[in-house]
């Protein structure tokens, strides 16, 4: 095959009167040409045993050219579409005459050589229209001029082009195995396990192959190029590249994967076309990949349950970085387990657990007409969130941090279905109430702010003097004290900040005292304690509980103290 430009080509050709051999291949101009790849962009030549990446405008055909010099010739083309179908054939047509008839030595004008080239239509050897990889191989091609025609009648589109005449010592694409397909091992609702037997590349020709896998929620892809194409290409206006740039732009660092450490030096697209025209941002694509090395076997995790997902396998020969696709496969996740629904009884609380980033459904159907319905949550850890729906109808979407109640319209005869979803930091911890008896208040009222303020200048040796907020409701306030060491900080007692356990998981020795108290005037509503019989220089936890008529406590943030040492 000859690395010529055609007008070059025909430039070239009637320069000796005389028959001239031309070479196969000159291998130190080829590794010389192949290196300055702006020698092949916006080209009509093919070069042998090198990939070209090109472009076609809709509609508007494209050609290219080589040359084989010498009957019998091993050939093998390779097109690869990339985002869109192609219709292409390949022809052949037989070189022109060196000289003029006359055998004078004077060469043929330039413009009847070229149109003794390209107006003749040749002998078609194969044609192809898809999307699909398609190869033409012969192991015995006629000596001549070759045309690769092109065309997409689809949108703006990028392809690939391979052709060499050394076909069997090549092998720039990695083999596949003889069973080419990818199996589903293991299937679960937010994982999916795939195995695929190896390449005869890398097992037995020990060349250096990695596999990518890649992940959609649409179809199954046919190459690499695609994939690339689906994630790159703008699909508002092609732009056509500049020469000497590739485009295979890799940049699918998400989906709980590591982000490829080749895909980095891949260079992208242009920013703006040849014709000054900005490319307009793209939304993500739900597209992703991940190469593994040469691993045959993967997890993909973080999955979405009860999803069908595309899964396709590509071997990367990373000497060329060239691709072949194994038979994609698809597969659907199980679905989530199905959630028991907790019935709650009308005015009693309920006590809930939910794992962490778990969610946990309840149902309330009154038995008896109502008016109004009352839910009551108190969240013991971090906030959760409540949705209510009445008869399918959301009438309640909230985050619940500490102790809330909300009041919706009743309707006769109607359920309510609670959905309750936990804390992405950790597990959830909660007590609910639901009830039709507006009157029916189990938990205590809470001011807005539950901290203790201890007062810095009443500090003594043996004693501290604290504050709290108060409600303008009546209730009974319970004040705790431990003992801790030095080293205790605010992460330990973050730990300690579950509100719902009550005085009764605490030591008697632990108490302090308990009062009622309470202020019709909200602005007056704080009461103030002096906690005595302290030892000088220790460290104390203090914690206030409040409790409601029904018996149920809330426990106040948790204070840090420290006596003096001296006095």
């Amino acid at each position: 095959m000859l690395l010529l430009h055609c007008p070059l080509l025909l430039l070239l050709l009637p320069l000796s009167c005389r028959p001239q051999k031309l070479p196969t291949r000159d291998e130190e101009l080829f590794q010389m040409q192949i290196r300055d790849k702006a020698f092949f962009h916006d080209s009509s030549v093919i070069p042998d045993g090198a990939e070209i990446s090109s472009y076609l405008f809709r509609d508007t055909p494209k050609r290219y050219f080589f040359v084989v010099e010498e009957d019998n010739t091993p050939l093998a083309v390779t097109v690869t579409p990339c985002d869109a179908p192609l219709e292409w054939k390949l022809s052949v047509q037989e070189l022109p005459e060196e000289t003029s008839g006359e055998g004078s030595g004077e060469p043929e004008p330039l413009e009847q050589q070229k149109q003794q080239i390209t107006n003749e239509e040749g002998t078609e050897l194969f044609s192809y229209k898809g999307n699909d990889v398609e190869y033409f191989v012969s192991s015995g091609s006629p000596s001549g001029l070759y045309q690769l025609d092109l065309l997409s009648t689809e949108k703006d589109t990028h392809f690939k082009v391979y052709a060499t005449t050394t076909p069997e010592s090549d092998q720039p694409y990695p083999e596949l195995p003889y069973d080419p397909r990818i199996d589903v091992t293991s299937l679960g609702r937010t994982t999916v396990t795939l195995a695929w037997k190896p390449s005869p590349t890398a097992s037995l020709l020990k060349q250096p192959i990695q596999y990518c896998i890649v992940i959609n929620k649409e179809h199954n892809f046919k190459s690499l190029c695609a994939v690339e194409a689906k994630l790159s290409s703008d699909d508002t206006f092609m732009m056509a590249p500049k020469p000497g740039l590739d485009f295979s732009p890799f940049d699918f660092a998400h989906f709980g994967f590591p982000s490829d450490n080749n895909s980095g030096k891949e260079r992208g697209f242009l920013k703006s076309s040849k014709f000054g025209r900005q490319t307009p941002s793209k939304p993500r694509v739900d597209l992703h990949k991940v190469c593994i090395g040469n691993k045959n076997i993967f997890t993909v995790s973080d999955l979405k349950p009860d999803t069908q997902y595309y899964f396709d396998m590509f071997a990367v020969n990373t000497n060329t970085n060239m691709s072949t696709a194994y038979v994609g496969t698809f597969a659907r996740t199980k679905e989530e387990a199905k959630q028991k629904t907790v019935e709650l009884k009308d005015g009693k609380v309920t006590d809930v657990f939910i794992k962490r980033k778990g969610a946990k459904f309840l149902r309330f159907a009154p038995v008896s007409s109502h008016q109004k319905v009352t839910f009551s949550i108190h969240s013991c850890l971090d906030a959760i969130q409540i949705q209510v729906r009445r008869d399918g109808k959301l009438l309640l979407s909230q985050n619940v941090e500490g102790v809330r109640q909300f009041q919706l319209r009743g309707k006769a005869k109607a359920k309510y279905l609670i959905r309750l979803k936990g804390s992405r930091k950790g597990a959830s911890m909660l007590k609910i109430l639901a009830t039709t008896r507006p009157n029916k208040q189990s938990f205590p009222s809470l001011p807005e702010d539950t901290r203790i303020k201890a007062f810095d200048k009443l500090r003594t040796c043996s004693s501290v003097t604290v504050a709290w907020l108060g409600t303008q409701e009546r209730n009974k306030f319970c004040i705790y004290k431990r003992e801790v060491d030095e080293n205790y900080n605010e992460e330990q007692k973050k730990k300690e900040q579950n509100q719902c356990l009550g005085p009764d998981t605490r030591k008697k020795s632990e108490k302090i005292l308990c009062k009622y108290f309470h202020s019709q005037n909200i602005q007056k509503a704080v009461t103030t304690e002096t906690i005595r019989g302290l030892q000088p220089g220790k460290s104390y936890l203090l914690d206030v509980y409040v409790i409601g008529y029904g018996g149920h406590s809330v426990k106040y943030q948790s204070k840090l103290v420290k006596t003096r040492k001296f006095c």
